[in-house]
Formats: C-alpha cells, sequence, structure tokens
C-alpha cells in the first residue's frame, strides 16, 4: 500500500479499467501464449533436423515417412500463423484498454480539478495541472498498453524457454541459466539509480510548461515591457534544463547496458563452448548421448527467448520509473479532496434567496498567511439594499466578498444567509443565488451572446439583450460586426477594459441572483457610463441584494449602507451623509475626489 494514496499504483491502474478487466486479463492471457507458441518453431526444427537430416534413421524416414515431414512444416507454418494473429489481437485489445483509461482518468481529473476550492488552485500552477493532464497520463496509458505487456512477455517467454530447455537438457541449461542473477543484480541497481533522475525530469517538464503557458497568457506584459528577449532566455533556460536532465537520465541506462548486453551475450558463448562439447562428446559415444545435434538446433533457435528478455528488463524498468514518477502526479490530483464541501446535513434550498446576507464577528486568515486578514467583521445587508465597502488596498474587501460564495472559509464567526449559515446550504444551490463579477475580467472564447448567458444557457436572445442593457454594453455590442454573435477572444482580446467589465456585468446579472456581488466592476468604465450602470441596478427588475466593492464616491453614495474596512476591521459604517457628518475616511476621500482637499 502506497504511504500517501489509498492504493498502490497498480491498484489504481485496476481501479480505472472497470469495463475493460475482462479483455485486459484476456490480453494478458494471449501475451503467455503466443510467447509459449514462440517454442513450437525451435522443438519442430529439432525433430526435423532429428529425424531427417542427422539422425541415425534420417535416411529411412525420408523415404518411408515423408509425411510427418510435411506435417512438420506445415505445423510450423501454422502455428506462426496463428501466433502472428494473436499478436495482431493482442496488441488492440492492450491499446483498447489503454485508450480507455486514459479517457476515463482524464474525465475524472478534471471534473475533480472543476470541483476544488480556492486553495487548491493557489497552491498548483496552471502548467503543472496541464503537465499532469497530458504527458503525465501519456505515461500512465503507455504502462498499460505497453509496459505491462512487456513484463509479461518477458517472464512467460523466459520462463517458457527455460522449462523447454531444462527439459531438453537440464545440464547446459543450467550452465546457461547461472548468468541470470548477475543480470537482475545490474537491473536492480540500474532502478535504484534512474528513479530519482525521472522524478527530477517530471518537474522539470512541469517547470517548462508553466513558463509557456504563463508568457503565452500574458503576452501582453511581455510586448508592453519590451520583454520578448528575456522571457526567450529564461524558457531557453528552463528548456535547456529539461534537455540536460533527460540525457542525464538516457545516459543512466547507457552506463548499465554494456554490463546487461555483456552478460547477455555470454550466454551464446556458453552454448558454443558448453553445447559445442556436449555435441562432440555425443557424436564420438553414439551409446553415450549428452545433446542431439537438433537439441543443439533448438537451443540454437530459441537461446534469444533468454537473452531478449534480460535485455528488454532494463527499457522495462526505465518506463516504469517514468510512469511511477508520472502517476504519482496524476494521482495526487485523483485523490485530492476540497476542503469546502456540502455539509453530511446540508439542507436542500432549491428556490431562490430572499437575499439577506449577515456577517457576524467574522475573522479570516489565509492557511499559509501569519496575520489575520479580517477581525471580528459584523454587518447586515437587508434583501434589496445596497452596501458598498470600501478601504484602502490589502484592507480585506476582496477576502469578504470570498466569503459570501465559500471560496474561503472563514477562521471565525458565521456568514449567514436568509438567516442561515452558509455551511448548511448545498454550494451548487449557495453559488447559484450569487451573481459575481470582478475587476479581473474572465472570457471565454465563445461568442458574446454565449458568455454572457454562461451562467444560464437557457435564457432566451431577448433576455440576452435586457441584461447587457442593464450594463450599458448594448450600445457597444450592436456596432460590433456580428453583434451578439461576435467571437471573443481567448480572454477577451479585442476588446477594451469597460467592454469586458460590462459584458462581465451582464453574466453576473443573467442568472437574476438574488445577491449581487460586484468587486470594483466598473474602475475601467468611463463616468457616465458608469451613471448609467448605477441607474440600472438600482431599477432591476428582480430582487437582489448588491454587495459592491468600489474605489468612487459617484458608486457608493446612493448605496443604503457604505462600510469602511481598515487593516481587516471596520473603521466606519453609515450612509453617505452619514459619514460625511462623521468627518473619518469617507469624508477626506469625498473631498480628495471632489476636489475640495
Amino acid at each position: 500500500m502506497d504511504k500517501k494514496f489509498p492504493k498502490t499504483r497498480l491498484g489504481w491502474l485496476w481501479e480505472n479499467m472497470k469495463g475493460k478487466r475482462g479483455l485486459f486479463m484476456i490480453a494478458l492471457l494471449g501475451t503467455v501464449v503466443y510467447n509459449i507458441l514462440q517454442l513450437t518453431v525451435p522443438y519442430v526444427s529439432s525433430e526435423l533436423v532429428d529425424k531427417f537430416l542427422t539422425g541415425a534413421d534420417a535416411a529411412f524416414n525420408w523415404a518411408n515417412n515423408r509425411n510427418l515431414f510435411f506435417i512438420l512444416v506445415g505445423a510450423m507454418v501454422g502455428v506462426t500463423l496463428i501466433r502472428t494473429i494473436i499478436v495482431y489481437l493482442d496488441c488492440m485489445s492492450y491499446e483498447h484498454v489503454s485508450q480507455h483509461v486514459l479517457f476515463r482518468v482524464r474525465n475524472y481529473l478534471y471534473d475533480k480539478i472543476q470541483r476544488q476550492d480556492m486553495k487548491f488552485y493557489s497552491t498548483f500552477r496552471t502548467g503543472d495541472l496541464m503537465t499532469r493532464v497530458t504527458g503525465d497520463l501519456d505515461a500512465v496509458r503507455h504502462m498499460v498498453a505497453w509496459v505491462i505487456r512487456m513484463i509479461i512477455e518477458s517472464f512467460s517467454l523466459y520462463t517458457a524457454a527455460m522449462v523447454y530447455f531444462f527439459i531438453m537438457n537440464w545440464k547446459l541449461a543450467l550452465c546457461i541459466m547461472v548468468l541470470s542473477p548477475f543480470i537482475f543484480i545490474v537491473i536492480y541497481m540500474f532502478r535504484n539509480k534512474v528513479r530519482p533522475m525521472h522524478a527530477k525530469l517530471r518537474e522539470k517538464l512541469a517547470e517548462m510548461n508553466t513558463y509557456a503557458q504563463e508568457n503565452i497568457s500574458g503576452n501582453r506584459v511581455v510586448k508592453a515591457f519590451a520583454r520578448e528577449d528575456y522571457e526567450i532566455d529564461k524558457f531557453d533556460q528552463a528548456n535547456t534544463s529539461y534537455k540536460t536532465t533527460n540525457q542525464e537520465t538516457a545516459l543512466v541506462w547507457v552506463k548499465f547496458y554494456p554490463f546487461v548486453e555483456g552478460m547477455a551475450s555470454m550466454m551464446s558463448i556458453a552454448l558454443l563452448l558448453i553445447g559445442g562439447s556436449f555435441l562432440i562428446y555425443s557424436i564420438a559415444n553414439p551409446d553415450n548421448v549428452q545433446l542431439t545435434m537438433g537439441q543443439f538446433v533448438a537451443f540454437s533457435g530459441l537461446i534469444w527467448a533468454i537473452q531478449n528478455p534480460m535485455r528488454m528488463m532494463g527499457n522495462i524498468m526505465n518506463e516504469f520509473q517514468r510512469f511511477s514518477a508520472a502517476s504519482a502526479k496524476v494521482m495526487e490530483i485523483y485523490y485530492s479532496e476540497p476542503e469546502i464541501v456540502d455539509a453530511p446535513d446540508a439542507i436542500d434550498h432549491p428556490e431562490s434567496f430572499k437575499g439577506k446576507v449577515e456577517f457576524k464577528n467574522v475573522s479570516f486568515m489565509y492557511s499559509d498567511g501569519n496575520l489575520p486578514v479580517l477581525k471580528n467583521i459584523s454587518f447586515t445587508a437587508e434583501p434589496g439594499q445596497t452596501v458598498a465597502i470600501m478601504g484602502e488596498t490589502g484592507c480585506g474587501k476582496t477576502s469578504l466578498i470570498h466569503l459570501i460564495p465559500r471560496f474561503y472559509e472563514p477562521t471565525g464567526g458565521e456568514v449567514l444567509i436568509d438567516g442561515v449559515d452558509i455551511k448548511k446550504y448545498k454550494l451548487e444551490q449557495l453559488r447559484k443565488n450569487i451573481g459575481l463579477a470582478t475587476q479581473d475580467v474572465l472570457l471565454y472564447s465563445d461568442t458574446i451572446e454565449g458568455n454572457i448567458a454562461y451562467g444560464d444557457p437557457h435564457i432566451t436572445a431577448e433576455q440576452v439583450v435586457k441584461f447587457a442593457r442593464y450594463s450599458a454594453a448594448s450600445e457597444f455590442i450592436a456596432k460590433m460586426p456580428e453583434g451578439y454573435d461576435t467571437i471573443v477572444g481567448e480572454r477577451g482580446v479585442g476588446l477594451s477594459g469597460g467592454q469586458k467589465q460590462r459584458i462581465s456585468l451582464a453574466r453576473a446579472l443573467a442568472i437574476e441572483p438574488s445577491i449581487l456581488i460586484l468587486d470594483d466592476t466598473t474602475s475601467a468604465v468611463d463616468m457616465e457610463t458608469e451613471k448609467q450602470i448605477q441607474e440600472s441596478l438600482r431599477s432591476l427588475d428582480f430582487n437582489c441584494t448588491k454587495i459592491i466593492i468600489a474605489q468612487r464616491i459617484s458608486t457608493t453614495k446612493f448605496a443604503d449602507k457604505i462600510i469602511i474596512l481598515r487593516d481587516g476591521e471596520i473603521t466606519e459604517e453609515g450612509s453617505h451623509e452619514e459619514l460625511i457628518k462623521k468627518g473619518g475616511y469617507y469624508s477626506e476621500l469625498v473631498k480628495l475626489q471632489m476636489g475640495e482637499a
């Protein structure tokens, strides 16, 4: 049992062969059968030599038992044909099962990644995750399609050949066999040497993929600072490091291969020297035959069945260690579990929330942090109210709103919606009642209509237009070549920051949420457009509690309640007029933005 995972790597593979296990077992049996059939040709060859070429009765058999000659030749051809068919079907079966495992694991991994919480995404790099669902999974597929087959083939062929050798002549078989343990010792030493190399090689590949992913997605920043040469050099260093590690890994086997090849070749030398001695003795002493010419031919024709498995063990071990390193990374995601999940006694609440949001003495600190981000936060947003949150950069505004959809869990206190602790709601039902639009907008490579309807793909085209109008996006969308059918590039390439923010707001509104959370969503739009958006938000045709993070007084002054955060604590709370009268941070901010400071 693996210390880290609930199942061993091979047990995990077997688990994911579900539905194809019978076919895989048949393929394994087929591998054993066609390797045992390898013995038939040398056996028939020895019979032909002894009965029709060098035996004492060779002339008599050729003259009077010629049918046996043709039967033996026909058997040799027939068995070869049957073995070829079995090999073909066997390879197809292995490939079919490996593709089934690949498909099943990749789907499971993608599902697993989708359902992880924010801590997971802050722990794993995107390039590393991409490596796990591509290159690492290919190593898993190769294990099923080739490595396991080669292991079974090598051991079955080696065992069958040795049994046959011992039956024919145990003395000669023992002389050949004596070299095998030394080869296994060399292979074991190679395994210990190459194992950490594959783990290192896998990390280098993930690092290189991370560099590529980050710089392709951040190409605008690279070009803006004219850092193309720097990024090319950085990738070249990662690529060089990967190449060097790859070469070092390959050279490990090169160092051990001469020993394996030398000892495997010595088996042929042993056969010639010892087998030749037995044969010469048998010819000189026909009454005390140690080895017939036919048996010598059989040994010569089948010595490769002992040598090749020995030679293959290095490649097999190399590929197995590659699988071992890759599967550990895949299984890390496969068996990972999100920390934020539905409670066992979660209530079923399919209908829409009323929208009352309460924070009761809420504190929060990131798991990798040392200082609290939020301290004893308490406030209430009544259904339909607009609550604005303001404060200096780093005061905890975004962390606060991330607690509402349970992206993170508070380390103290409670967050309630409609008087119920959000931990008691099912995650899917909770989040479907919350519309979220952030300053950093992610749009998908889809049409504008598809992006707006992302949260509810069943809404009509008329509804899409309505929500675009709410977010003041309908005007610029109408001017685009294909209107709402215009394809948006990856991450909204081709759109301005304000246009992307307005599409993001329309997407959040399109699900008609009970709670709308806006994280500085209008920071990139002009004042006139912002005014249109604020008027639209005040006149929505559905009930919605709005929690808005903003820096502009024009956004917050119409809020029912304004909360000022400083160092993770609420320092001011009230309406626009009330906070001006208090003469605190908000009052100073009003003077600054109105030009009175």
